[in-house]
């Protein structure tokens, strides 16, 4: 189940009056924000999350600009999945999407059908919280999510087992799950652009072109995943903070000094939980929207600000050309572990 324009649509609780216009939740135009969530109406206009609001306003110059009620969001997104628990095993993927496995409560509930079941928790979520929502129900996470995007806004989409690779063929490649603009652009050099051509695309051709990468590419594109819905979150996968400048910044003073704080901030995030890192990586966005990541591993594990600001100023330093005008930097750590114990540290001043 995937929310609709779920943060827009909070902000209609509160501001039935915003009904039926073009709204776009997220930061100022005026100071390089960004789109955070567009209504139906926005969207009729390009408008996309992500997408900078200067863009937003060009395209749409009568669009409403709105904040976030992070409690309501958060109130909203509570009751959302506390719904959704009732239904069996939840998996929640962020504040308005999760996955649910319905096998058991169908077992348990015959007079409901999969697809009669899936139709009503939609209308129970629309019923009980007064939000929409679209969902997707499949025999796997990767389907269910392809599914309940297909039919938006308040969709319902069906894939009965075994029609799961005849579904995604006539879709995008960048509909499934873990291909994103790159490899989409180079599946395209293949000739390959939607799943079907890469579900039905020779092995030898695709291992040349993605390696290892190859055999999981063309299993997702047949809708195959056996990926269980996980109740439990394991050890975060990174952690990582970044800063997007009011105006593009060259002053090697003034990055050098974001750097260091963000490097304590997630140095402080690391320590929380209890994880040490052992790759530092930092993100680079220049002038012209540019962006990469460059990254360094070390053998022992780190949680201190200084150590994670040294490798990523020397990341930074190495590929940032001396004058270049930055629009954003971000620092982050991977490969995290949890500590299992920490050296204690000894005075040893003597002269106390």
């Amino acid at each position: 189940l995937d929310m609709d324009a779920f943060f827009v649509n909070v902000h209609l609780l509160e501001h039935p009056e915003d009904k039926g216009l073009p709204v776009v939740v997220g930061g100022s135009p005026n100071k390089r924000g960004v789109v955070a969530s567009a209504s139906y109406e926005a969207r009729q206009f390009g408008i996309r999350s992500a997408m900078p609001s200067s863009q937003a306003i060009r395209l749409c110059p009568q669009v409403k600009f709105v904040g976030w009620n992070w409690p309501l969001i958060r109130q909203c997104s509570r009751q959302v999945m506390d719904i959704l628990a009732g239904y069996g095993p939840l998996e929640q993927v962020s504040v308005d999407e999760a996955y649910v496995d319905l096998t058991d409560y169908l077992a348990e509930n015959p007079a409901f059908t999969p697809e009669q079941l899936a139709a009503h928790i939609r209308q129970t979520v629309k019923a009980q919280t007064n939000l929409p929502a679209s969902v997707g129900l499949a025999t796997s996470k990767l389907v269910a999510k392809v599914a309940s995007d297909h039919d938006k806004p308040e969709g319902c989409t069906i894939v009965p087992s075994g029609t799961e690779a005849a579904f995604l063929a006539p879709l995008p490649t960048r509909a499934i799950w873990g291909i994103g603009p790159r490899t989409a652009e180079r599946l395209a050099e293949l000739g390959i652009e939607t799943c079907g051509q890469l579900a039905t695309a020779v092995a030898s051709q695709l291992q040349a072109k993605f390696g290892k990468q190859a055999e999981s590419l063309q299993r997702r594109a047949q809708g195959i995943d056996h990926r269980p819905v996980e109740t439990e979150r394991g050890t975060a996968k990174s952690i990582s903070q970044e800063w997007t400048f009011n105006n593009d910044i060259n002053d090697p003073a003034i990055l050098r000094d974001k750097l260091q704080q963000m490097s304590e901030s997630v140095a402080k995030s690391l320590q929380k939980r209890n994880l040490v890192a052992h790759t530092v990586f930092v993100k680079f966005r220049w002038a012209d929207f540019t962006t990469f990541t460059r990254q360094k591993t070390v053998e022992v594990g780190i949680d201190s600000a200084e150590t994670i600001y040294r490798l990523g100023e020397a990341i930074w330093a190495e590929n940032w050309p001396e004058g270049q005008r930055m629009r954003l930097l971000g620092i982050g750590v991977s490969k995290l572990m949890v500590l299992e114990a920490r050296q204690l540290k000894f005075n040893l001043d003597t002269s106390a």
